[in-house]
């Protein structure tokens, strides 16, 4: 099937994974990436900097205008039977109805992993996506709670399509001694700051002189930290990724998971990474996690700072339950088949019985 996957392609972990997978199970992908669209271009690319930034963060304006002449043209010359738009933020909804004239044969497919419908965002900021709903064959939903809000705003089809990993950057490794001065510890917790307590557990493991190591955005991290007196040591925080991350999260004994309040998350794909790297996932409760994964013998849950103290002093010194959870995670994103070419598999197959339907 030749599948065209549009979207901003900033990052190898969302629309790039689902061009690999959907090659590894033989079909044609191709991409349409509109972040290239707002990088500085000439001698005055400096002075177009801010007007670029403006119409990318607000989606308007000339070059907003442009992406979406120029999707319309790609899928005309390239006739795709799938159109995979993932996070249309960009996509106005006249240029999806466009699309349908230009390959009448083409499904169309819009996939989100933020949650467009928190309160939370700007209202703005999801204006052309949600706008669009009712021109998609099929939405995606990445949460539970979004698939009725979705049919609520017009979409003809909703499924569930959860976040993944991705087996060739998620796995068990032994790490080299260089590499365990740089990530070895009993705790990692890997991702952007939120305040939403999560400083607080951080601070409360220092405190009690447990191993630590934080990664993520610096920018978030380091103004927050320098103000606190238990871990301003911590500093500079900095991102990992691809290798780096994956021994970030193979180097720690256990590995710390927050939901996303701006999101309303209940789950988050570190849930996932973090298993499949056959580390000890620990991560806030929620019923829809704790039916993914088994309580205290696939994952270890916890619902305040409290809590999560009591569990990491009582895990930590016993590393035979560290190693019998961190396989059973294991276990258990293969046999649920939580990786990125099953996800894909999911689609395809929605797509077909979409296909089938209108015959």
């Amino acid at each position: 099937m030749k599948i065209l996957i549009a979207g901003d392609w900033h990052s190898e972990l969302h629309e790039e994974a689902v061009y690999q997978a959907l090659l590894q199970l033989g079909h044609k992908p191709l991409r349409f990436a509109w972040h290239e669209y707002f990088r500085p271009q000439g001698s005055l690319s400096k002075l177009g900097l801010p007007l670029l930034k403006a119409q990318n963060k607000y989606m308007f304006g000339p070059v907003v205008d442009c992406l979406n002449r120029d999707i319309i043209s790609r899928i005309e010359k390239e006739q795709p039977e799938l159109v995979f738009v993932y996070r249309g933020s960009h996509i106005y909804p006249e240029t999806l109805h466009r699309m349908r004239e230009v390959a009448p044969q083409a499904i169309l497919v819009g996939y989100n992993n933020d949650d467009p419908f928190s309160p939370l965002y700007p209202k703005w900021k999801w204006r052309h996506f949600l706008a669009g709903v009712p021109e998609y064959d099929l939405v995606l939903a990445y949460r539970v709670h979004n698939i009725e809000e979705f049919k609520a705003v017009g979409a003809k089809r909703v499924e569930l399509l959860r976040s993944w990993f991705i087996p060739e950057r998620n796995y068990p490794i032994e790490l080299s001694e260089d590499e365990r001065k740089r990530f070895e510890c009993d705790v990692v917790f890997i991702g952007h700051y939120e305040d939403d307590g999560r400083l607080a557990c951080l601070e409360e493991i220092a405190r009690r002189g447990w191993r630590l190591r934080i990664f993520g955005p610096g920018y978030e991290w380091n103004p927050i930290l320098r103000r606190s007196d238990l871990l301003h040591e911590y500093m500079p925080v900095n991102l990992v990724w691809g290798r780096d991350y994956n021994r970030a999260l193979c180097g720690a004994r256990v590995a710390l998971c927050f939901f996303s309040k701006l999101n309303r998350d209940t789950y988050t794909r570190r849930c996932f990474e973090i298993p499949s790297s056959g580390t000890v996932l620990m991560s806030e409760y929620s019923d829809d996690l704790a039916g993914m994964f088994e309580p205290d013998e696939e994952a270890i849950y916890f619902r305040d700072t409290q809590e999560l103290l009591m569990k990491l002093n009582s895990l930590l010194v016993d590393d035979l339950k560290i190693k019998k959870i961190a396989a059973a995670g294991v276990r258990r994103v293969w046999s649920d088949r939580h990786d990125v070419i099953s996800r894909m598999r999911d689609m395809v197959a929605w797509v077909d019985n979409i296909v089938k339907d209108a015959k």
